[in-house]
């Protein structure tokens, strides 16, 4: 068993290291991730005329090989796929994010975006994230903050997780989406297999145009984050909220039926009459 593992924040994030350390109970590991903050870029593969990423070795303990790769995690992906790093892999996990990925987050994070660049390419992919204390379940930390992130227990659940699929794989290619609370295993209520919700805890309550001192012409975005809101408990953050851990399986984009009071049809009929 080839496992790939990769992430959003970089090679040098602490969750992505313990991730692939647990990893090794299941097979053989090979860290191929950004070599840069990549948080947000969904299953992005960079500005197209850009795509000529640099590959640099990396040094992570008890790794035999990793790699950093000037490119968004779907793109190490991708890369992977076609034998860049070695013979096929067989499965991918990416994470440990911090910070859960709930809700409508799940359309840009990047962690997720690895798993679902892994099942366009025929793998399964499986994302870990975990609740960042003190954000509402979401949210990127900083250094003080995520000093108290139980790592190990995210990795733990990690583990257990792709230890089941690698013993009864799913008939499909598909994608585990698990998000973590940031608690040790033996304070957590137990799991939930829970649907996406709609809104995360924590939105952006406003934006507004600032102008650069100095730079005519030229704005700065200044954001401001609303408090966190509680949420259902039968859907994923809820579910984090509650001290559970959230087990989801993302499905397949796929053509729906046009909403009530749609036109465009009609428009289209009068266009190609």
């Amino acid at each position: 068993m080839r496992i790939l593992v990769t992430n959003d924040d970089g090679i040098d994030s602490v969750g992505l290291h313990v991730l692939a350390r647990a990893m090794r109970e299941h097979g053989d590991v090979t860290i191929v991730a950004p070599d840069q903050e990549c948080s947000g870029a969904g299953a992005s593969l960079g500005a197209l005329h850009l795509i000529r990423p640099e590959v640099h070795d990396a040094r992570v303990d008890g790794i035999d090989l990793a790699w950093s790769v000037s490119g968004p995690p779907g793109l190490c992906v991708i890369y992977s796929r076609l034998g860049i790093f070695g013979d096929p892999f067989d499965l991918v996990v990416s994470g440990i994010n911090p910070g859960s990925n709930v809700g409508r987050s799940v359309y840009h994070s990047g962690t997720i975006g690895a798993a679902l660049t892994a099942r366009n390419g025929g793998l399964t992919g499986v994302a870990v994230s975990q609740a960042v204390t003190g954000w509402g379940v979401e949210g990127q930390g900083g250094d003080e903050t995520l000093a108290d992130q139980c790592w190990d227990s995210a990795a733990e659940v990690a583990a257990v997780a792709v230890g089941a699929i690698i013993a009864d794989p799913p008939a499909q290619p598909s994608v585990l989406n698990l998000n973590v609370p940031n608690l040790p295993v033996d304070r957590m209520r137990g799991w939930k297999e829970a649907p996406v919700g709609g809104r995360p805890p924590r939105t952006l309550s406003t934006a507004r145009l600032e102008p650069k001192a100095g730079h005519e012409g030229t704005y700065r975005i200044r954001m401001d984050w609303g408090e966190a809101q509680p949420l259902d408990p039968d859907t994923d953050g809820g579910a984090v909220m509650g001290g559970w851990v959230s087990l989801t399986w993302l499905g397949h984009l796929g053509a729906t039926d046009a909403p009530a009071g749609s036109s465009v049809a009609t428009a289209f009929t009068s266009l190609f009459a």
